[in-house]
């Protein structure tokens, strides 16, 4: 046995609310035991107005990191030292990474999106035109890197008017790309032209994962790829898609990539994917 010996495990985890049903944990626990890594991944519930306060135990603990969920994903940029550019760009952090003293945010959320997109679906975005459901922080970073990757238009659809405008305003402002912002009714149907239709909202997330977007499902046509960010295998929403012969990207890979990408900013190391998508995959009852 050494004569120093280390009991001390390098803490991550989570703030959200609701946060229980979060698998975040399944994949990055599994990816610090694939490397050997004392590490814990807590999953801890947050209410909104002691965000604060968490943050403030999050460097009282000394913390490696954290990430941030609903509804934190916009608050906790007060409580930052640093943004990374994509990150403020987007107005939303989704992972925090501690550099010495500073906790700097990133965000990973688009980052895994893209990482689904071209290397599971093998769909370059350049050029595309892009429909998203949603225009809260998920909707955000997709929509920011899907501009920077060269998308030729993205349309947002929310209900939300003022959301929706806010978002479409920012592309239009800050990126290259064309945004157009339409109200989402019941039965909205697709313009013809949709290379990529990408559901950003909560709808299908547990309690409600029997729920999907109220859209027009008769314009989904084959020539079509469909996402869903939410971290599920099948979701009601890609079912009522693979039927009418689109391609489907499930949110389970992005939220593999987004994991990963947050693994290797926090240990320095190259992420296991391999391991945590097969964690993940068994706490979904894929075979």
């Amino acid at each position: 046995m050494s004569s120093n010996p280390n009991y001390k495990a390098e803490l991550v985890g989570v703030f959200g609310h609701p946060v229980a049903e979060n698998p975040t944990v399944v994949m990055q626990e599994a990816g610090f035991q694939a490397l050997g890594l004392n590490w814990r991944y807590l999953t801890i519930e947050v209410l909104p107005q002691d965000l604060e306060a968490a943050m403030r135990g999050m460097r009282a603990f000394n913390m490696k990191g954290i990430n941030l969920t609903i509804p934190h994903k916009v608050e906790v940029l007060k409580y930052l030292d640093e943004v990374k550019p994509d990150a403020a760009l987007m107005g939303a952090v989704n992972t925090v990474v501690r550099a010495g003293d500073k906790l700097v945010g990133e965000n990973t959320d688009g980052k895994g999106f893209m990482q689904a997109l071209t290397q599971d679906a093998k769909v370059n975005p350049k050029g595309k035109n892009v429909l998203v459901l949603g225009a809260g922080g998920a909707a955000r970073s997709i929509t920011v890197e899907l501009a920077l990757a060269g998308a030729h238009q993205i349309t947002i659809v929310n209900r939300s008017v003022d959301r929706g405008k806010i978002l479409t305003e920012l592309i239009n402002t800050k990126t290259p790309v064309k945004a157009s912002f339409t109200p989402w009714q019941a039965g909205y149907s697709l313009p013809e032209d949709t290379d990529i239709l990408v559901n950003a909202t909560s709808i299908g997330l547990a309690p409600l994962s029997h729920e999907k977007p109220e859209i027009d499902y008769e314009a989904i046509h084959t020539g079509m790829l469909v996402c869903d960010v939410i971290p599920a295998p099948m979701t009601p929403f890609l079912q009522e898609a693979q039927r009418r012969g689109a391609k489907i990207v499930d949110g389970l890979g992005m939220l593999v990539y987004q994991g990963a990408i947050a693994f290797k900013l926090w240990t320095g190391l190259d992420a296991p994917v391999e391991a945590m998508y097969k964690a993940l995959s068994k706490a979904f009852n894929i075979e």
